[in-house]
C-alpha cells in the first residue's frame, strides 16, 4: 500500500506556471492612464504660489507666469496705492474703517473685465460698509469714460499706472501679449486691513468667483 501511494505522489503533474501567471495577470489592477499635456497644465496652474516662488496663470490656455507672490489670507494687506478717477492717490491707509473689494483685472475695455466691473457694481448696491474698487493698469480717464458711459456708480475705479501695485500683490504678467498689465484676481480686506479672501483666476479670460467675495466680507 505504501509503494502504490509514493508512485501515485511522484506522477503528480506540478502546477501549470502558465497558468498561475495568467491568474496572476488577471488580478492585477488595471493601470492608470498617463495624464494629458492639458491635465497637467491646467494641475500647475492651479497650485498656489509658494514662497520665493510666483504664481502661473494662463491665457488661451498658454502659461504665463507673473512677477511677486500674492499675500496670504490671515495677513495684514502689503502697504499699497492706486490712483482714482479724480487723479488722487489712494492708499490702504485711506482704506481703513471699511470692507474693501478689490476687483483686479487686464483692462477695463476687454469684455470679461467688463463684465467683472458691472456685476460688481449690481453687487456693491446691497453691501454695507463695503467699497468695490476695480484696478486695472487703464488710465483714470478710461476707467472714468467706461463707467460714465455705463451708468455705474456703485463701484470705484482704480489705476496702477504709476504705482508698484501689481509687483505687491504678485499680478504683474511677466510675458504674453498682455506683459505689464495685472492678472484677474479678487482680494478682499476687513476693516482692519487684514485680508480675509484671494482668488487668482487660473485663466484670464474667465470670470472670478463673485459669490466667494461677497462671503468673505463675513
Amino acid at each position: 500500500m505504501a509503494a502504490t501511494k509514493r508512485k501515485k505522489s511522484a506522477t503528480r503533474k506540478p502546477a501549470n506556471k502558465t497558468t498561475k501567471k495568467s491568474a496572476k495577470k488577471a488580478g492585477k489592477k488595471p493601470t492608470k492612464k498617463a495624464p494629458t499635456k492639458k491635465t497637467r497644465v491646467a494641475k500647475k496652474v492651479a497650485k498656489k504660489s509658494t514662497k520665493g516662488r510666483a504664481a502661473t496663470v494662463t491665457l488661451g490656455g498658454n502659461p504665463v507666469s507673473l512677477v511677486g507672490t500674492m499675500p496670504k489670507v490671515g495677513t495684514k494687506a502689503p502697504s499699497f496705492r492706486f490712483t482714482a478717477n479724480d487723479l488722487r492717490e489712494v492708499s490702504n491707509a485711506d482704506l481703513r474703517g471699511k470692507r474693501v473689494i478689490l476687483n483686479i483685472f487686464p483692462s477695463i475695455d476687454t469684455n470679461t473685465c467688463a463684465t467683472s466691473t458691472r456685476t460688481f457694481n449690481q453687487l456693491a448696491s446691497s453691501l454695507k460698509n463695503t467699497e468695490v474698487w476695480c484696478v486695472s493698469a487703464d488710465l483714470p480717464f478710461a476707467q472714468n469714460r467706461f463707467c460714465g458711459a455705463e451708468g455705474l456708480t456703485n463701484v470705484k475705479t482704480a489705476s496702477t499706472f504709476r504705482s508698484d501695485f501689481g509687483k505687491t500683490f504678485g499680478l504683474t504678467l511677466a510675458g504674453s501679449v498682455l506683459q505689464g498689465v495685472l492678472a484677474r484676481a479678487v482680494i478682499v480686506l476687513d476693516e482692519k486691513g487684514a485680508i480675509t479672501h484671494t482668488e487668482l483666476v487660473g485663466e484670464i479670460a474667465n470670470e472670478p468667483n463673485y459669490q466667494a467675495a461677497i462671503r468673505a466680507l463675513g
